[in-house]
């Protein structure tokens, strides 16, 4: 995540997070360090993983103001073990103290997607097929979460509504089958956008071939009703797998030759890499 996108993107985001923490002082802080302070302290890793979001971690201080620096030890991507130091903060107590929580809340959810994705793709290893990710991320935090997930090694479906047509099985019914919504999709997207659509049997799949989809999602089916799917589909459209993705089934998914793998649980059920600001020490003036 460059500076530019940080500036129009992640810093309102950013500051709404020390908002909802600072709502007008930290109290803790300013009680014990009424004259203020400087110190130093380290970003240590507490367990083994894929560490994401370095720069949303230094960025939260930057925003609070200019009484904190960070060191940055580590890089994104990195595959960190317990007890690794990726970081040293450093400058105003006060400043540091204000934003931990809230640094340390992004640094540790990313960290965890990035963890996540990182082995579903060595899982992968060996396959053709591209894991995706989902929508289905904390509301406000999708810019954090789906860039973690290229972190960890994935791909990103699309970021949001605007971004690409993808007709799901309400859009379908509404519209009376799958080639009546395409052929709509189709007259009223712009040319430059490509139809995917979602079918969860064989005879939707036909349909979605004859009716000209560009990709064809392949929603909850098991393992013998894809393979028929992609057979029938023989190369006339892009096909992803979606539907209860996991580490338990993700190696036989990727076998069976689909161009993507998308999997809501990338962003919705990883959990955080535990993370820890420690040893904080006063710096004599």
């Amino acid at each position: 995540m460059n500076q530019t996108t940080m500036r129009l993107n992640a810093d309102k985001l950013i500051l709404q997070a020390l908002s909802e923490d600072i709502t007008s002082e930290d109290v803790s802080a300013n009680a014990v360090f009424k004259g203020g302070a400087r110190g130093a302290c380290e970003l240590i890793a507490k367990a083994d993983g894929v560490i994401a979001g370095l720069g949303v971690f230094a960025r939260t201080f930057e925003l609070l103001g200019e009484g904190v620096s960070v060191e940055l030890v580590a890089k994104d991507g990195d595959e960190v073990e317990r007890g690794a130091v990726l970081a040293r903060v450093s400058g105003d107590i006060r400043m540091i103290l204000a934003g931990e929580r809230t640094a340390l809340n992004y640094l540790q959810r990313m960290s965890g997607i990035a963890t996540f994705t990182r082995e579903m793709v060595k899982l992968m290893a060996g396959s053709r097929t591209v894991l995706l990710d989902t929508r289905k991320t904390a509301p406000n935090n999708r810019i954090f979460e789906k860039y973690a997930v290229k972190v960890g090694g994935g791909q990103n479906h699309r970021y949001n509504l605007s971004d690409g047509v993808l007709l799901k099985d309400n859009h379908i019914s509404a519209a009376g089958g799958v080639g009546k919504a395409i052929v709509a999709a189709r007259a009223y997207a712009p040319f430059v956008r490509k139809i995917e659509v979602e079918v969860e049997t064989l005879e939707m799949a036909r349909e979605a071939v004859e009716a000209g989809a560009d990709i064809i999602m392949l929603d909850n089916m098991d393992a013998p009703t894809i393979k028929s799917a992609l057979a029938l589909i023989a190369g006339r459209a892009q096909t992803e797998i979606s539907g209860n993705v996991g580490k338990h089934n993700v190696k036989e998914l990727a076998s069976l030759g689909a161009d993507f793998i998308s999997c809501g649980s990338l962003t919705h059920s990883a959990g955080i890499l535990d993370l820890s600001l420690k040893n904080l020490k006063l710096i004599e003036e």
